[in-house]
């Protein structure tokens, strides 16, 4: 894409029902991490188109070890987009999830931006605060909420915090699992995908809940989920969808040794990339060339 898409400014029009969710929700961008933040910047293009024409948008860096660089990033990034209003939403005690001043920032956002770092103190700083209920409002009223590694992960229900990573996943391994945000209805995403080979661990995750889909999401990719129904894939790499209510048989209820490997008969495993699509209905994939995908989001930020 040319610099055009980069400083192009936003639709004047209100957030259509496909963009802003038939339930009143609005759409979440789901990022595998190491997104690109100086180039082309993708991912983050669609992120800013999504605001509105007087976007603001809030990044949360509360996960974050090192918050302040992170937030120079995504500072600059958003305004190299053209998004008029970057705000900052820091919180280090869950306490001032609560204060007036935080609260401030979040008036008039229509999008909040996760940072990477660790998903336990997103969920634990915010989770069932006023600037929790704050940001599900945002979300419910149209607008999008991203997130990008650990802030891709506390969009599930169940979100996995450590273990399982490129051998073949045990019966009764250490894999940690905790509660999410829940946005991301009936999936549990991991990122860092194939990049630090967590299919096992995925697989082994949801073997233990089929009901849950596994979503893994690649680095520079993101999964665009809208009205809680369907989503589209953007970026350089794969999203991978792992359906275990087909499964035939599992031994993962069997008890045994701790060292005994899983055995899992008749899941179903889907690869998607840019331009793909995937309905959370009916587990359907379609396919989407990835060059018409990507014409079709430059021609809507032009508009």
């Amino acid at each position: 894409m040319d610099a055009k898409r980069k400083t192009r400014k936003f639709s004047e029009r209100p957030l259509s029902p496909s963009r802003a969710g038939s339930r009143g929700g609005g759409s979440l961008v789901i990022i595998g991490g190491h997104e690109d933040r100086t180039g082309e910047k993708l991912i983050l293009g669609e992120v800013a188109r999504r605001l509105g024409e007087d976007g603001k948008i809030v990044v949360c860096d509360v996960a974050s070890s090192e918050p302040d660089a992170l937030w120079e990033d995504y500072e600059k990034a958003f305004r190299a987009l053209g998004v008029p209003h970057v705000f900052r939403l820091s919180i280090d005690r869950r306490e001032e999830a609560s204060e007036p001043r935080l609260m401030r920032i979040l008036e008039g956002a229509t999008g909040v931006f996760f940072t990477g770092g660790d998903q336990l103190k997103i969920t634990s700083q915010v989770g069932d605060t006023p600037v929790f209920s704050r940001i599900l409002e945002i979300y419910e009223n149209g607008g999008v909420i991203a997130g990008t590694s650990a802030g891709a992960s506390v969009m599930s229900e169940t979100m996995m915090v450590q273990g399982g990573h490129d051998e073949s996943y045990k019966i009764k391994s250490a894999l940690l699992m905790a509660p999410g945000f829940g946005l991301a209805r009936d999936m549990l995403i991991d990122q860092h995908f194939a990049q630090r080979g967590r299919m096992a661990r995925l697989i082994g995750a949801v073997s233990q809940n089929p009901r849950m889909l596994g979503i893994g999401i690649d680095e520079n990719t993101a999964i665009i989920v809208e009205n809680s129904s369907r989503f589209e894939v953007l970026g350089d790499g794969a999203a991978y969808v792992v359906d275990a209510s087909t499964t035939t048989y599992s031994n993962i209820g069997e008890g045994g040794e701790a060292d005994r490997t899983l055995s899992s008969f008749g899941l179903t495993v889907h690869v998607l990339s840019q331009g793909d699509g995937f309905d959370l209905v009916t587990r359907t994939p379609s396919f989407q060339p990835a060059e018409q995908y990507e014409r079709q989001l430059q021609a809507a930020g032009d508009e």
